[in-house]
């Protein structure tokens, strides 16, 4: 089946990042929906997700947890996000730049779920630009010249928020998509 002929999710996870002591943890998802080669605004959705309020968080890693500890540790629990998030994953298509992340923390929020077929856009990027200087999404975003469009369906993101890399991550496959000869990409390739 074509990518442009399907309805996808795109995900993003923003995460503790790595502390010797404890496992990394996701504090926030969102995920947001591509239909027809194209984002849909209608459809999107983010949480936090509660971690501890005396659980460190890796001074390095991105994002703005470190304003919001005291809403992500008020934030519901895992097992509440899994339930809002299900429909989004299940029995679906799902996106990510760099899936590693995505395919980990939904394995651990449902391991008896099976999820995928995955398209990676960071695997599709470094073929569709193997020269890019770098293929970080925040990166291809600006070297693409994409911002506008996300900002126009995220207008209060930020790189390293969810929504926003949600956003972002589904806005460069639609450009993809759009570009001379991958049009016909189908979700096995």
């Amino acid at each position: 089946m074509l990518i442009r002929e399907t309805t996808l999710t795109v995900l993003d996870f923003e995460t503790t990042g790595s502390v010797p002591g404890f496992d990394t943890e996701p504090w926030q998802v969102a995920a947001v929906v591509l239909k027809n080669g194209r984002v849909d605004p209608s459809q999107t959705f983010e949480s936090l997700i509660r971690v501890d309020i005396n659980r460190p968080f890796n001074a390095y890693a991105p994002g703005k947890h470190h304003k919001l500890r005291g809403e992500i540790a008020a934030a519901d629990e895992v097992s509440k996000v899994w339930k809002e998030l299900e429909g989004w994953t299940t029995g679906k298509p799902l996106a990510a730049h760099n899936v590693a992340t995505e395919k980990k923390f939904l394995r651990q929020m449902a391991p008896m779920h099976h999820f995928g077929p995955w398209i990676d856009t960071l695997t599709l990027a470094r073929q569709a630009w193997p020269k890019a200087p770098s293929h970080k999404l925040e990166d291809l975003i600006a070297g693409l010249k994409l911002d506008a469009r996300v900002r126009e369906l995220c207008p209060h993101g930020e790189a390293h928020d969810a929504l926003y890399d949600a956003v972002a991550c589904a806005v460069l496959l639609e450009h993809l998509l759009a570009q001379s000869g991958w049009e016909k990409l189908t979700i096995a390739d």
